[in-house]
C-alpha cells in the first residue's frame, strides 16, 4: 500500500486558534504530522512525496468555487498590506449565511470564507494547504493507475472545506478532492467519514449530486461541532436526494456503538453500487483526544480498518482530523495494520 505525505505541509504551522473566546494553542500543527508519521513507522511504512500534477488546480476548482482558490492564493499578502492587522488572517465579521454581495475588501472577504475562527491563515499556509491536496491528488493517482489502495497523510485536514468557506482547520477539502479524480474512472464513487467530527463541507460539495455518495459517522452535531450540520433529515436534494446518509452519535458513545452505526452507513453506501471508495480517516474519535467527543479505543481503530478493508472497492484513504496526545501514531498504527493486513 503507498503512502504519500508531502513534507511542504509542515509550512502550515498556526500557532493559535479562538476556543470558547479563547486564544488557544491550535492542536493542529506541524506536530501532527510527526507523530503520524511515527505511527506509519511503528509498521515500517515509509511515505513517498508527490508532486502536484498540471491538473491540480482543474481539478481543485471542481470542488471549490474560483473565488475561494483565489482568496486562499492571495489572501495574505493583501491582509499584509493593510494597516494594523494581525499576523495571521483572522476575520472579525461574518455574513452568517445573509449576505447580499460579495465584498471586495479583503476584512470582508476573509469573513466570507473563514467560518469560524479555527482556519487562521499565516504566510506559509497555502503552500501548506496545497502540500495536503498535491498528497491527496497523488494517492488518488496511485489507485487510478491499478493499486487497490493508497494513503494520504493530509494535514491541514479537509473535511470541513466547502465549496467556498474554510472552517474548522480545514481549507482545501482533500476527501472531495479524491472523490472528484476518481470519477475521472467511476462512474459512482463513495465517500465515508469516520472522523468525529460531520464532513459538513464534504457534504456541501455533493448535496446535490447523485454520482457521489457521502456518509458520515460523528458525534451528535446538536451538542458538537460543526452544530449547524450533520442530522439524519439531512439527505440530499435534487440529483443528490437519498445520497447523503449521516449517523450521529451521543457524546461518548464507544467503539461497539460505533461499528453499529457504521454498519448503517455501510449498507447505505452498498444499495448506491460505488465504484471506487474515499475512507476519510479520523483518529480524533479516541477517548483521549483533545476534541474528545467519542470514547473509541486505540483497539477500536484496528477493527475500523480491518472492516473497512473488507469492503471490495478501489480505496483512497484520506487522513482528516487526530490530535496530539500520546496515542495517536499508534492509533493510526492500528488502523493501517487492520486495513492492511485484510
Amino acid at each position: 500500500m503507498k503512502c504519500f505525505y508531502h513534507p511542504e505541509q509542515q509550512r502550515h504551522a498556526p500557532p493559535s486558534f479562538l476556543l470558547r473566546g479563547r486564544q488557544t494553542a491550535s492542536p493542529e500543527g506541524p506536530l501532527r504530522a510527526e507523530m503520524l508519521l511515527e505511527g506509519l513507522g511503528l509498521l515500517g511504512i515509509e511515505t513517498l512525496a508527490p508532486m502536484a500534477t498540471s491538473q491540480l488546480h482543474e481539478r481543485l476548482s471542481r470542488v471549490h468555487t474560483p473565488r475561494y482558490l483565489t482568496f486562499l492564493e492571495t489572501i495574505y499578502e493583501r491582509w499584509a498590506a493593510l494597516p494594523d492587522t494581525a499576523e495571521m488572517v483572522a476575520p472579525n465579521v461574518h455574513p452568517c449565511g445573509q449576505g447580499y454581495h460579495y465584498p471586495r475588501h479583503p476584512v470582508g472577504q476573509a469573513g466570507w470564507h473563514m467560518h469560524d475562527m479555527a482556519c487562521p491563515l499565516t504566510a506559509d499556509t497555502y503552500a501548506g494547504i496545497i502540500a495536503s491536496a498535491t498528497s491527496a491528488e497523488a494517492a488518488t493517482e496511485a489507485v487510478l493507475a491499478g493499486d487497490g489502495q493508497a494513503y494520504a497523510m493530509c494535514r491541514p485536514p479537509g473535511h470541513h472545506a466547502g465549496p467556498d468557506r474554510a472552517g474548522g482547520f480545514c481549507f482545501l477539502n482533500s476527501s472531495a478532492l479524491a472523490a472528484e479524480i476518481l470519477r475521472e474512472k467511476y462512474a459512482r464513487v463513495a465517500i465515508l467519514d469516520v472522523d468525529l467530527h460531520h464532513g459538513n463541507g464534504t457534504q456541501d460539495v455533493f448535496y446535490a449530486r447523485g454520482d457521489v455518495w457521502t456518509g458520515s459517522v460523528h458525534a451528535d452535531t446538536a451538542d458538537f461541532y460543526p452544530f449547524f450540520w450533520g442530522g439524519v433529515d439531512e439527505i440530499g436534494e435534487g440529483d443528490g436526494q437519498g445520497a447523503n446518509v449521516n449517523q450521529p452519535l451521543p457524546l461518548g458513545s464507544d467503539g461497539p456503538m460505533f461499528m453499529q452505526a457504521l454498519e448503517k452507513l455501510i449498507d447505505a453506501m452498498q444499495a448506491f453500487k460505488p465504484q471506487a471508495l474515499v475512507i476519510a480517516l479520523g483518529l480524533d474519535a479516541h477517548k483521549d483526544d483533545p476534541l474528545a467527543g467519542l470514547a473509541l479505543e486505540t483497539e477500536d481503530f484496528g477493527l475500523l480498518g480491518k472492516r473497512l478493508a473488507e469492503i471490495p472497492l478501489p480505496t483512497v484513504v484520506v487522513q482528516e482530523g487526530g490530535y496530539p496526545t500520546e496515542h495517536l501514531g499508534r492509533n493510526l498504527a492500528a488502523f493501517m495494520d487492520g486495513f492492511i493486513k485484510t
